[in-house]
């Protein structure tokens, strides 16, 4: 069964992309943390299998309970998984090697980083990863999150989805106001609208090489994880700026403001999940 369906990110782009700026500019930050990708601790994804399994590292809420939880998965090189379904849905994206994530049957279609795919509850499918470290960031909007035999395997009415990051919709600030606009619009901040579910939204940002500015939210939601490449996040009321390297996280509740720079060889890629208006601002 083959899965890219990219007109998806293209209707929910159009949905999205005139969406009303509150002007966020003005606000100070509430509460702000990070969380450096050094400091999260792995354990079997799958403590079934054992060394067998993918390790897991929970970033924000708990894999293992009832609420939405956001989570990294890390593969082994020619890591194959058995078929098999979960319970609940999650999406994901790759955040260093190359996953493979379909029906079993189906061809290998190796994404790489910055690709993105969704997995419905319920779907029979494998895994599979190649390089010398594979890592994705996956997110449920409930759980817990589980492996269970396809013999347990229902549809529930979503169908799976797989966007390469070669396919992916970029947009600037002359189509949305999520970005503000330069004087130099080729370096513009990019942005693209993943999915929105519930009041909830998933979009990838793509801050250009030596990148300085903000992000301000007015979410009383606001996850951020760094997918590719690093920045330097200046924590409020600190002197010094923290490395944040992919698998690194920063969250806010309330109005907020994040004081970020990139490197200038390298541009950088963020996942953003939020339920309300947030706007990239160039200094």
């Amino acid at each position: 069964m083959k899965k890219i369906i990219i007109y998806i990110v293209v209707l929910v782009t159009l949905i999205q992309c005139k969406s009303p700026n509150n002007d966020a500019r003005i606000v100070e930050q509430a509460t702000n943390k990070v969380v450096l990708s050094s400091e999260i601790d792995w354990e079997p994804l799958n403590p079934a299998r054992g060394d067998n399994s993918p390790k897991a590292a929970t970033i924000w809420g708990n894999r293992k309970g009832k609420i939405p939880t956001g989570f990294l998965s890390k593969f082994k090189d020619g890591f194959s998984s058995p078929p098999h379904i979960h319970n609940v849905s999650y999406r994901a994206l790759v955040i260093s090697g190359q996953i493979h994530n379909d029906d079993a049957n189906a061809d290998e279609m190796w994404m790489p980083v910055g690709s993105f795919w969704t997995q419905p509850a319920g779907a029979p499918h494998i895994t599979s990863a190649k390089g010398a470290e594979n890592i994705a960031y996956v997110e449920i909007d409930n759980g817990p999150y589980l492996v269970k035999l396809i013999t347990e395997a229902f549809d529930s009415g979503e169908r799976p989805v797989n966007i390469d990051v070669s396919n992916i919709v970029w947009l600037g600030a002359d189509r949305t106001s999520v970005i503000e606009k330069t004087k130099d619009v080729k370096n513009d901040a990019k942005v693209t609208f993943l999915w929105e579910k519930n009041g909830i939204r998933g979009n990838l940002i793509k801050l250009p090489k030596g990148f300085k500015g903000v992000i301000t939210s007015t979410g009383s939601i606001f996850h951020a994880i760094i997918i590719q490449n690093k920045l330097a996040y200046q924590e409020p009321n600190s002197k010094d700026a923290k490395e944040l390297y992919p698998g690194s996280y920063f969250y806010s509740e309330g109005k907020s403001k994040h004081q970020l720079s990139v490197d200038p060889k390298r541009e950088c890629l963020l996942y953003i999940r939020t339920n309300n208006d947030y706007k990239v601002v160039s200094e």
